[in-house]
């Protein structure tokens, strides 16, 4: 974890929990893998201990987590310690929703993110069922509001702290918390289809996907509600919202990085614009597009094998056709991530989000 981090969407990360378990195709290339692989050979005990069973080599080779998840319950204050106000990518290395991470321990989070409203807080999870079903519980507002004022008391912080916001539910801070951007991620179509309603029905101020590694195209407009009216008085519940509020895209880095077609890219761009979501282009990744010459050649020497043929939907194998591309791997520093000319940097605008 880290105070600053060069992530282009977040200012600094925040682990109270480590260690995760692969769950679809986006996860094939996880970053997070050979980190924690080598931080259990750390020469400080303290972070040797906190990755400590993690990760396993395979007789192949390869390596892939165990399943475990440690919680490390000495992190959570570090936020608190953050004097100047940053955006803070919540488990960057593990998902709090987890199976293994007990409710009682999540509240622990969200009551730490409550009291540090002068930061704002992403969290992202491939699990939104489970998100949805512990942030819509009867209780959770209660639990996750007396557990921030038992941590406060301990902290020896000031009364006023968490009781400071603009809204409240008698003295709980009001909800859903107003700094906790909650998103999910959607690699293809298959996995948007499945965790978007989820997470459209989750209680959030801004809620969010990270369509990284992009592994192919995505319609958002097949999700366009979420919550369900209450059955008795017909009423949305106040926290509703009809769309998603912020889009991360980008294509796959690693050794084994697949390549992203640009138009799956260029599409969600364009279903944004539309929709008026705000739109984040991260990176190409390891592939970028190549410059096709007339005629469907490609220009410049290419060595083979670092160039792909990707084809449109319903096109042959064979000469390029209208809707193909030719990218190369490039790495992703040369890769860049300037899309059609321009820079994507939007970020959503929490307040109008969370009206």
């Amino acid at each position: 974890m880290s105070e600053n981090s060069a992530i282009e969407w977040c200012d600094a990360t925040w682990n109270p929990v480590l260690g995760c378990a692969k769950v679809s195709e986006g996860c094939r290339g996880c970053y997070a893998i050979p980190q924690a692989w080598m931080k259990q050979s750390n020469p400080s005990t303290k972070v040797r201990e906190a990755y400590s069973g993690l990760v396993e080599k395979r007789t192949d080779g390869s390596l892939n987590w165990t399943g475990r998840v440690n919680l490390v319950p000495e992190r959570l204050p570090l936020p608190l310690t953050w004097k100047k106000s940053k955006r803070i990518f919540v488990n960057s290395l593990s998902d709090l929703f987890h199976e293994a991470v007990p409710d009682e321990y999540i509240d622990r989070v969200f009551a730490v993110m409550a009291l540090a409203q002068h930061h704002t807080f992403q969290v992202l999870t491939k699990r939104p069922e489970r998100m949805a079903a512990y942030l819509t519980s009867a209780s959770r507002a209660y639990a996750i509001g007396s557990t921030a004022v038992t941590f406060a008391e301990d902290m020896g912080m000031e009364w006023d702290l968490y009781y400071s916001w603009d809204r409240r539910v008698d003295g709980i801070p009001c909800w859903p918390l107003p700094n906790v951007w909650l998103g999910t991620s959607t690699e293809d179509q298959r996995t948007a289809d499945e965790r978007i309603p989820h997470l459209l029905a989750t209680p959030a101020a801004v809620r969010w996907l990270s369509c990284e590694p992009l592994l192919g195209p995505i319609d958002l407009e097949r999700h366009p509600h979420g919550a369900r009216p209450d059955p008795q008085s017909g009423v949305y519940p106040a926290w509703y919202s009809q769309q998603i509020d912020w889009v991360i895209a980008g294509g796959e880095s690693g050794p084994k990085a697949r390549p992203m077609h640009p138009d799956w890219v260029r599409s969600l761009r364009d279903q944004c614009v539309s929709a008026g979501v705000a739109f984040h282009f991260k990176q190409w990744g390891e592939w970028a597009p190549t410059v096709v010459a007339p005629g469907g050649d490609l220009g410049g020497d290419l060595r083979r094998g670092h160039t792909r043929h990707l084809h449109a939907p319903g096109n042959a194998e064979g000469h390029f056709r209208k809707g193909d591309a030719y990218v190369s791997r490039v790495g992703k520093h040369a890769a860049g991530r300037v899309l059609d000319g321009r820079t994507w940097d939007q970020f959503p605008n929490a307040a109008e989000a969370a009206e």
